[in-house]
């Protein structure tokens, strides 16, 4: 008896790759989510990032088990042709079942709960040292405990983003939106724009958003062409004023990053008062205003001008050290032009990851992040299991002869700022170039 099945075959696949006409392929069967993107809790663009292709790796990354079943409602009836799983996704394929089995998708140890006491604790400490103290110093030193809790904040946020750290979905949100929105005044349908589309196209110059920097940053020379960013939607023009602050990128990357989190603050209020539809605008506003409803009246709770202003810098400098380390795991590593590839998804990750090496006694410092790779491979998995599993990732790595990099700290800084310088001085020579040619 014969094949009864319908196929379409890979070139016939990618024709479809347009918002108004976008289908994929998951285990070899066609569907066209067009009109799911508009829904998509993870938003349209990790789903247009993919579209016209292969995407299975990267929906078992995202998707619990219990996804499966909707993918029926899309299905076109059509079959890849000539599908075929190399041996590194069967590889991957098969630890996330394993992962799975073994309940680590489900196990989140006490991490949440030691997390909010901690975060309480510092808030403690910070309101306390600026209402009932008269000490500078003291006042300094709520700063930077200040610092230490949005750093903290922000891992509870990134993984109630990624996983439910609670019981249910609306008490999810809560956090969600309380961790965000409210401590720390980043909203977190902005993160959630930009992270998502950071997982699906890991350091793609031209799709990753966290790599599009200019005109203060370019990790690669590649940004000098003037790209056109399809995340925002224009052009990351690389000008003159480009060229000059690129320039001196390896000695301006530390300063910057001090103040980095004043444009975090600018990009949510753009996101939330944009035309772009947004998921609880409302809440995320709401979360917003409360922010800036207390934090305004701590700093000016402060005796005088000059420690208001130290207060807030040393705050931003405390959690500048925050992304700085969102920098080490990606800026030195390799990178790319072009849209991600879903049929290399897990060769992808480890390109374009770097891991922080680490004593277990700071994994609370890092938030589980320094393990960067697995977070990237398997991004449902909470953190207190990401160390757990790093040995088994190495080993893959290895068999299949894929980059694994874990630096030390300062190493890692080592490799970004000589990232940065080399492609300063490849900016450097075309401004020059520039002055000497037309005065």
């Amino acid at each position: 008896m014969g094949d009864s099945k319908k196929y379409i075959t890979a070139e016939e696949l990618k024709k479809h790759n347009k918002r108004e006409d976008v289908w994929i392929s998951v285990q070899g069967k066609v569907y066209n989510v067009t009109d799911w993107i508009k829904q998509h809790p993870g938003g349209d663009i990790p789903i247009l990032n993919l579209a016209g292709q292969e995407a299975t790796d990267a929906f078992i990354a995202f998707h619990p088990g219990t996804a499966w079943k909707h993918l029926d409602n899309f299905f076109t009836g059509y079959y890849l042709q000539d599908y075929e799983v190399s041996e590194v996704s069967r590889d991957y394929r098969k630890l996330c079942v394993d992962f799975a089995k073994a309940g680590l998708f489900e196990k989140k140890g006490h991490g949440v709960m030691y997390s909010f006491c901690f975060i309480g604790f510092l808030l403690f400490l910070t309101f306390y040292g600026v209402l009932f103290s008269n000490s500078f110093l003291i006042h300094m030193l709520s700063g930077a405990l200040l610092g230490l809790t949005w750093m903290q904040i922000s891992y509870l946020g990134h993984d109630s983003g990624h996983y439910l750290i609670m019981t249910t979905k609306g008490f999810n949100k809560m956090v969600q939106i309380m961790s965000g929105n409210c401590l720390t005044g980043i909203s977190i349908a902005w993160w959630k724009w930009t992270h998502n589309a950071h997982h699906v196209a890991c350091n793609s110059l031209d799709y990753d958003p966290d790599l599009q920097h200019l005109p203060v940053f370019a990790v690669s020379s590649s940004l000098f062409k003037s790209l056109n960013s399809t995340f925002y939607g224009r052009e990351l023009t690389f000008d003159s004023l480009a060229k000059f602050f690129v320039s001196y990128q390896h000695f301006t990357f530390y300063p910057i990053i001090c103040v980095s989190r004043v444009n975090l603050f600018v990009q949510t209020l753009l996101l939330l008062f944009s035309k772009r539809k947004v998921p609880d605008r409302f809440l995320n506003i709401l979360g917003i205003m409360v922010f800036w409803t207390w934090f305004p009246l701590l700093v000016l709770s402060l005796p005088n001008w000059t420690e208001r202003v130290l207060f807030v810098l040393t705050s931003f400098a405390v959690t500048g050290i925050q992304h700085v380390q969102f920098c080490l795991n990606h800026f030195a590593a390799d990178v790319y032009v072009g849209q991600p590839k879903g049929n290399d998804w897990f060769e992808k990750q480890t390109a374009g990851t770097i891991d922080i090496d680490c004593s277990p006694l700071m994994d609370w410092f890092f938030g589980g992040l320094q393990f960067q790779l697995e977070h990237h491979l398997f991004p449902r998995l909470p953190r207190c299991q990401l160390r757990k599993i790093s040995p088994i990732v190495q080993e893959l790595c290895k068999k299949h002869n894929l980059s694994y990099r874990s630096l030390s700290f300062f190493e890692a800084n080592r490799w970004t700022i000589r990232t940065l310088r080399t492609a300063a001085m490849q900016a450097r020579g075309m401004l020059w170039e520039a002055v000497n040619t037309h005065g």
